[in-house]
């Protein structure tokens, strides 16, 4: 890392007689960093840099004078001329464009993102528009919106996990300011944790995935939140049906200094006291966030940012209770070490936990469990030149695990009991360059090292031949090394200009992952347990190419994209039939460990100006997985195996005050497991089971529709308001949650079918309001 700050240093000083043009690129209304702003040279086509996450740009030139253009979408372009003599600071603010959308003039080609930019296999959305399309009770959610796109399947009927591209839900990694969220489902999975209020930026990455990340297999979904407004006091919530929200922001010291504050919560539980059934009052059932963010600029080279996010859900009656919930922390310190090099180190502190039990006295007891990370990430961008970018970083996470601790009541009955508890040092190397060859080849490289270490306290068993009966034990003391893991992980993304509205881009990265969820579970339970690599379970592998046509067409009101990809997956984890993972202290014996593959095509075309906006997406995909011991060693489909899925959503703005919205979805059913017929042994009856994931759940589709009304602003009043009308699930389909065979009641001989569904057509009404 010195060599490299060295050399960095050294380049530095020998190119004196070129200038350095750098800032940050803000939003003027309220001082926040524009992150993917492009910043271009008329009189150098071809020549541009993007802002990094904190709207941060550098570019180098010759000494001249230029035009330079700022332009990010939904913001008018703005321009300077520059009489360059000298390395300079300009800080751009650009404001929202305000006017109808059938008046705006694009000016700058760099709106041409979906062709010109390096990322493939990337979904950005903004949270304006995710705000505009209809939600489950009202409930804005990011990972809804996110389950709507390409090569992204949702875990079933109102739940919050998603799949990407054949990978589990435990292959995506979650980050918000660059904390890992381990569970980030609220109310058994219907709603996520990110209050769409407190959100800045939504970014997934499904493949191509930049050098600076990994840990996970499948995707990355990182989530900025604001910064808060710098500028002025804003105010802003709502009231909805099942949820209400308040947000805070405003400066400390103008220009210089801010902060947010936002907090949700449910209060379904603030009614049953009202009831006159004893059995309800006194019940507990709701979630709550709150999101907190201060940040301060020391001074032109040293900003600092401070967030944090707590969030819990509650569910207790006068015999059960458990809660479970999310903590993050995250501190951030932005350097300048010279006009091209920026560095950025966060410290990062993560938290996932969850409790249950029984109050009644004869079976009292408490279960937790938790996952802890401590972890420091010390990155940097080098602005080499125009054509080059060099990122290098490296991170350290300490992880602690403590999958169950189980304590009995006084007078109960349950035995105590502890699962044994582990830690791991899990290390990170990177570096990669952004290097443009030529006005239209562009190849992003770079490489991973990256390194995992388990470590005690723990024990590990020794077993038979068989896996199965445990012959010796051997003990770790604390930090004591019990099993390491290495490996590096190649990323390259290549794009080629045909013409100036059509691109052809291709990437290939390879992912290891040594965190794994043991989940019986398709839904985002919380009392799935994360395990470490170990012994008897190997960091799992993958490796991903994509190749993508990009082509935007009518001066960008349209982008649409067509990607193949293909997936190798090596060190699969699934389950034994009839596996017992819970409270199995030793879990590696109902484990299996074998291979998997996905491939597909994704479709997908936007429109992103005029009245009407929105998207239609369709993917064509087959997820397998092959694992010895399992469907007799043959491949078999997981249960988020989707053949065909397909998404369109619409927003139109029917006036300035009447907002209209509709999204319809369908994909194939998923692979589940069916009794194909029965036996009769000692007068009972069992079931025989087709192989593993044989048959298929009835298709599921779905239309949700929404209506906004905002009242029309008056220039002298700083209130405005709005109503939404929300229909989720507009014409009642009963799409199956799950299926499950009992005996028929009429004929003792046959076994029939019977689906559950959770929801049929469910309205809801919020109010929202700012100042």
């Amino acid at each position: 890392m010195t060599v490299l700050l060295f050399l960095c240093v050294l380049a530095n000083s020998v190119a004196q007689e070129k200038v350095t043009l750098s800032g940050y690129v803000k939003d003027k209304a309220t001082g926040e960093g524009l992150i993917g702003s492009s910043v271009s040279v008329q009189e150098l086509p071809g020549t541009g840099v993007i802002t990094n996450e904190y709207g941060f740009y550098s570019l180098t030139l010759p000494k001249g004078t230029y035009t330079i253009h700022y332009n990010y979408l939904g913001y008018v372009t703005s321009s300077r001329q520059l009489q360059l003599t000298g390395s300079q600071k300009l800080d751009m603010q650009l404001e929202q464009n305000n006017t109808t959308l059938q008046e705006v003039v694009v000016t700058s080609r760099k709106e041409d993102t979906n062709v010109k930019s390096m990322e493939m296999s990337t979904l950005k959305m903004q949270v304006a528009e995710i705000k505009n399309m209809p939600a489950l009770l009202g409930e804005v959610d990011v990972i809804k919106a996110i389950q709507l796109m390409p090569g992204v399947q949702n875990a079933g009927e109102g739940t919050s996990g998603f799949y990407v591209r054949g990978g589990g839900a435990d292959q995506n990694l979650i980050l918000l300011d660059e904390a890992p969220v381990y569970n980030a489902s609220h109310l058994m999975g219907f709603f996520s944790v990110f209050n769409a209020d407190a959100i800045k930026d939504v970014q997934l990455y499904k493949g191509g995935i930049p050098a600076q990340h990994g840990g996970r297999l499948s995707s990355l979904l990182d989530i900025r939140m604001k910064e808060g407004n710098n500028q002025k006091m804003e105010v802003s919530g709502g009231i909805g049906t099942i949820a209400s929200r308040l947000t805070v922001e405003a400066p400390i010291v103008k220009d210089k200094s801010s902060f947010i504050l936002s907090g949700r919560r449910t209060y379904a539980d603030m009614f049953f006291g009202l009831s006159s059934d004893e059995d309800i009052k006194g019940n507990d059932l709701y979630f709550y966030d709150l999101n907190a963010k201060v940040n301060y600029t020391l001074n032109e080279k040293n900003r600092l940012f401070v967030s944090g996010y707590f969030g819990r859900d509650v569910a207790a009656t006068k015999e059960f209770m458990m809660n479970w919930g999310n903590a993050t922390a995250t501190v951030r310190w932005n350097h300048l070490f010279s006009d091209r090099l920026f560095s950025n180190t966060t410290f990062i502190f993560s938290d996932f936990d969850y409790a249950l039990g029984s109050k009644e006295e004869e079976s009292e007891f408490t279960w937790k469990s938790h996952i802890k990370d401590y972890g420091i990430k010390n990155d940097y961008t080098y602005f080499l030149n125009p054509k080059n970018q060099l990122r290098f970083g490296l991170h350290l996470t300490y992880h602690n695990f403590m999958p169950a601790e189980v304590k009995p009541g006084e007078k109960s009955y349950v035995n105590e009991l502890k699962l044994n508890s582990t830690s791991a040092l899990e290390t990170a190397l990177y570096l990669s360059n952004e290097h443009q060859i030529t006005d239209k080849l562009t190849i992003d490289y770079g490489l991973r090292f990256s390194s995992f270490t388990n470590m005690g306290p723990g024990k590990v068993y020794l077993y038979d031949e068989d896996f199965e009966t445990p012959i010796d034990t051997v003990n770790y003391s604390r930090f004591e090394k019990i099993k390491s893991y290495h490996g590096l992980e190649p990323r390259i993304a290549a794009k080629y200009e045909l013409t100036d509205a059509s691109a052809v881009k291709a990437s290939y990265n390879r992912t290891l992952q040594y965190l794994h969820q043991v989940s019986n579970s398709t839904s985002a339970m919380p009392f799935d347990v994360w395990i470490p690599s170990s012994t008897y379970v190997k960091p799992q592998l993958a490796d991903q190419v994509a190749v993508g046509y990009f082509r935007n067409f009518a001066d960008n009101m349209f982008e649409g994209s067509v990607e193949v990809y293909y997936k190798w997956m090596d060190n699969q984890i699934d389950y034994k039939d009839y596996a017992e993972i819970f409270l199995n202290e030793r879990l590696e014996t109902e484990l299996l460990r074998g291979t998997g593959e996905a491939y597909g095509a994704e479709f997908y075309l936007r429109k992103q100006k005029g009245l009407l906006t929105g998207w239609v997406s369709y993917t064509l995909s087959k997820t397998e997985r092959t694992v010895p011991g399992i469907n007799d060693g043959n491949a078999y489909a997981p249960r988020h195996d989707r053949r065909h899925s397909g998404n369109l959503v619409l927003n139109y703005s029917f006036s300035p005050s009447i907002n209209l919205g509709a999204n319809w979805t369908y994909s194939t059913g998923g692979a589940i497991t069916m009794p194909v017929g029965r036996y009769e042994y000692n007068g009972k009856t069992y079931p025989v089971y087709s192989e593993r994931n044989g048959y298929r759940l009835p298709a599921y589709h779905r239309l949700d529709l929404s209506a906004t009304y905002e009242k029309p602003r008056n220039e002298f009043k700083k209130y405005s308001g709005s109503w939404t009308l929300s229909v989720y699930n507009a014409y009642a389909r009963k799409n199956a949650f799950s299926i499950y065979f009992r005996e028929s009641e009429d004929d003792k001989t046959k076994t029939e079918a019977v689906k559950t569904y959770l929801f049929g057509l469910l309205p809801s009404l919020t109010y929202n309001f700012k100042f």
